[in-house]
């Protein structure tokens, strides 16, 4: 692959997305449902598309959001939808189209308290924690992100009440529903204006940047981490949990600086990825070079994607850690520390991952559990036991 002369360099202005035109094509451009590439279409994750090139526009939104609604009804999924978003662009707009949807299909929906962003794991996590214990009334979610994807993009996944990425089976149900209402011309999508949504009785504030940092004490030894006295840095790429990290920092009482709080949907600030593109993947050497560079500042340093459902880490000295050689490591410590996992549960990974975790795996004496690329094949396994890490 031929590598960008832009890569690993800040963006020029010229390279920068043009946001007012964007959000204006967003709303302007209808898609023709007789193109395949203007289509709904969920891939490992969900939906996505740019609004420039009429796959990702607010009809779309609006179709997929009345399909989750429909499918949420033939599948007496009757408890609390959560909505949250990330900080691309387009995110804003497609979180208040689908409100509007919601509210006018009479679910009830917890949308981010202030406006807050909201990282996928703390949707997942409030998913889990609302269902946990339940018999009926089970929430599901909505996380409106196209992950690293570049800022001109858009995204829009469906969590069920596993808390994790839909299986295919639902993901393609509420495909060819949404197709139905882009054919139709949006014939049957409910829809209210959006200030009457806010006020809807509907639609609650939910808390969840308390509610998840307030957990995270019961699956980490916080005090180990806080004696260990350790400068950790962290550069969230101006991604959804941006402000989670100095809240985690003062709750915890932990020597972190977040060493870039801004939010903007250009993504100015980033280094371009290999191939001339900004892109927010923590995996990649060109667009972590900004923190790459502060390596010998801190004794370790992370970053996140826009959604922060991906990590990269950055070590002293030895720069960017490949993702594979922590997994493994992580897998190797955690099999070894948790006592009461089940000693018949098994690891899961992609095809795409290290063989090196094939050899922990055997190390361990685990059987070893390889899917396709996405973690929506791990999440019934993680859910009953039959998996302890994926």
């Amino acid at each position: 692959m031929a590598i960008s002369p832009f890569a690993g360099k800040p963006a020029e202005p010229s390279m920068l997305v043009n946001v007012p035109k964007l959000i204006t094509a967003y709303y302007a451009e209808t898609p023709d449902p007789s193109v395949p590439e203007q289509r709904v279409a969920f891939g490992t994750s969900g939906h996505r598309g740019s609004a420039f090139e009429k796959s990702f526009n607010e009809w779309h939104i609006l179709a997929i959001t009345q399909a989750i609604c429909l499918y949420r009804a033939q599948n007496k999924i009757d408890g609390p939808l959560f909505l949250g978003m990330d900080t691309h662009a387009l995110s804003v707009p497609a979180h208040a189209g689908a409100l509007e949807v919601l509210a006018a299909n009479g679910v009830e929906v917890m949308i981010a308290q202030g406006d807050e962003y909201t990282p996928t794991p703390v949707l997942s996590h409030a998913i889990l924690t609302y269902n946990r214990g339940r018999k009926k009334g089970f929430a599901d979610g909505i996380v409106i992100t196209p992950s690293h994807n570049p800022p001109h993009d858009g995204g829009f996944k469906y969590n069920p009440p596993t808390g994790g990425p839909a299986e295919g089976a639902v993901t393609a149900w509420i495909e060819a529903k949404a197709n139905e209402f882009l054919e139709k011309g949006l014939a049957g999508v409910k829809r209210m204006p959006l200030e009457k949504a806010l006020r809807a009785a509907s639609t609650h504030q939910h808390d969840y940047l308390n509610t998840y940092i307030g957990d995270l004490s019961n699956i980490l030894d916080v005090e180990a981490i806080r004696g260990a006295k350790l400068n950790l840095g962290v550069d969230p790429l101006g991604g959804a949990g941006v402000h989670y990290w100095g809240a985690i920092a003062e709750r915890y009482e932990l020597n972190l600086t977040v060493v870039n709080e801004a939010v903007d949907p250009t993504f100015r600030f980033m280094t371009m990825d290999w191939d001339g593109q900004i892109r927010m993947d923590p995996s990649s050497p060109y667009a972590m070079q900004q923190l790459i560079s502060l390596k010998d500042r801190f004794d370790i340093a992370f970053a996140c994607d826009a959604d922060h459902d991906r990590h990269g880490i950055v070590t002293r000295g030895t720069g960017l850690m490949p993702p594979n050689h922590f997994l493994s490591v992580a897998i190797f410590y955690l099999f070894q520390h948790r006592p009461k996992w089940s000693t018949e549960a098994a690891v899961g990974k992609t095809l795409v991952s290290s063989q090196m975790i094939d050899r922990v795996t055997t190390k361990l004496g685990r059987k070893l559990y390889e899917v396709p690329v996405g973690f929506k094949w791990f999440v019934d396994g993680l859910l009953n036991g039959s998996l302890a890490f994926g």
